[in-house]
């Protein structure tokens, strides 16, 4: 097998057996990226490779919204065109301490705006399963990096779903965590209540080797929590005997792709199987989990992006007038050059929703069903130790299936937004695949920082089946 198509624990044991080395490792891996780059255009620069001691030199490619110090971070947009980070991000610090290697950016939705990778200003990625295909999004490439063999793992960032859907689409693990266990500190901004910095991993034994490195407290971050970071790796064991698995109706409704719904309940089956309970459980407010996201989502988008007015970052445009340019005319002619159409919907969504008059209808409103959510998930946790359903209700659709209807784009998250909303982690894992040969993923979600669970349920089912193993082949 080729080195690319391999794990980062695997390369590691290579490495520790002197079977390879860290420069032919990232040699090969850098190759393979640039060589199929054309074909899925998951990057959108690469950088020169830095090797330095550490006890995980693996390649990594991240999310063009996390700071890299020197570097360009345009977040897929025009408007951030020529803005390079003046610092590292907390989680690009600690993957650099550890030898990690970076090979470049990735491309995703703009601001992390969608659910395909589309909306980006450096144009679409492609699924690597199917080239006609999104790869999901906002982390699409990411995901489809990764599933390519153009990095060993990657780094995403998950507002509504944006690790877990992707991971989905493209037939990895994508992971996020709980609010709070990842510093957002060097993160560019979307939804500060809801972001979250994640792995995409081929396998959960990387998972929660990146986890292991990414996770902890940073008080530049006001919303990382202090708690201590267990060793990840200890909860990848085979047993779930006597563990309490919910199966929540509302996820499993009318309108679901017959083959996922088949995937994810033989899914449930082989946990079973393995010693599981099994036990319906309920989410009652689910349904409106859409509709406050993109009230709560579009309202903080709205105050984040508002910094963005090409006065001190990225681009500056002027109007083409003859008359004297206001300030007014420069912010307005900045933003309709640099903003693509899916940032100005939700920064105008966000606008409304937080406007004299309309606050307390929506906004306020929101917040209080996302109190509600987030309780359903508290009381679902009374009676079991993780929830399990689809990732998303359908496998990857084709590129331009879905541009012109935004509202059946949302609906693509409609399964790992509540996760956001609660702050709870979860992590989407292969399933198996549908009649096209696309991935399908599953989706396990448990309760706030304990993701040791989480990795262990997964871990267990990834070790009972051979999904994992499965490689798109370009």
């Amino acid at each position: 097998m080729n080195l690319y198509d391999l794990t980062a624990h695997q390369l590691l044991s290579l490495i520790k057996d002197k079977k390879t080395t860290v420069q032919a490792m990232v040699d090969s891996i850098l190759s393979r990226a640039k060589s199929v780059n054309d074909k899925t255009h998951a990057f959108v620069r690469f950088h020169d490779p830095l090797l330095s001691d550490g006890t995980c030199p693996i390649p990594i490619g991240i999310k063009d919204n996390i700071c890299i110090q020197g570097k360009l971070a345009t977040c897929a947009s025009k408007i951030l065109n020529g803005f390079h980070a003046p610092y590292d991000a907390a989680v690009i610090e600690k993957i650099k301490g550890r030898g990690g290697v970076i090979l470049g950016s990735l491309n995703m939705d703009e601001f992390a705006f969608g659910s395909s990778t589309e909306t980006s200003a450096y144009g679409v990625t492609r699924n690597p399963w199917d080239l006609k295909r999104v790869p999901g999004g906002s982390s699409g490439g990411s995901a489809a990096s990764v599933a390519a063999g153009q990095t060993v793992w990657a780094l995403g960032s998950d507002t509504g779903g944006s690790i877990r859907q992707p991971a989905s689409f493209c037939g990895i693990v994508g992971m996020k965590p709980t609010y709070g266990r990842v510093s957002r500190y060097g993160l560019i901004a979307f939804g500060s209540s809801l972001d979250q910095i994640g792995p995409l991993t081929k396998d959960v034994t990387d998972s929660a080797l990146l986890l292991n490195i990414i996770a902890g407290f940073d008080q530049r971050d006001s919303t990382s929590v202090n708690k201590p970071v267990p060793d990840y790796t200890k909860a990848l064991r085979r047993d779930v005997k006597g563990l309490r698995i919910g199966i929540p109706k509302e996820y499993f409704i009318d309108g679901i792709q017959p083959e996922v719904l088949k995937a994810v309940r033989e899914a449930i089956e082989v946990l079973k199987k393995e010693g599981a309970v099994i036990k319906e459980s309920s989410l009652p407010h689910t349904e409106y989990a859409v509709a406050t996201y993109y009230i709560v989502a579009t309202a903080e988008a709205s105050s984040n992006l508002a910094r963005f007015d090409g006065v001190q970052y990225g681009l500056r445009a002027l109007p083409e007038k003859t008359r004297k340019t206001t300030l007014v005319d420069m912010y307005e002619t900045t933003r309709e050059k640099g903003f693509g159409d899916e940032a100005k919907r939700r920064i105008m969504l966000g606008t409304y929703v937080l406007s004299s008059g309309y606050y307390d209808a929506y906004y306020l409103r929101g917040q209080k069903v996302r109190t509600l959510i987030k309780q359903d998930f508290d009381k679902a946790f009374e009676e079991c130790d993780a929830i399990i359903c689809p990732t998303a209700p359908t496998t990857a659709f084709k590129i331009g299936e879905k541009s012109n209807d935004p509202l059946s784009m949302y609906l693509s998250d409609i399964f790992t937004i509540p996760a956001n909303l609660a702050g709870i982690p979860g992590i989407s894992i292969p399933c198996g695949f549908d009649a096209n040969k696309l991935p399908i993923g599953l989706q396990i979600m448990t309760r706030a920082f304990d993701e040791e669970t989480l990795l262990h349920v997964a871990y267990t089912y990834e070790q009972s089946t051979a999904w994992h193993l499965e490689r798109a082949k370009l």
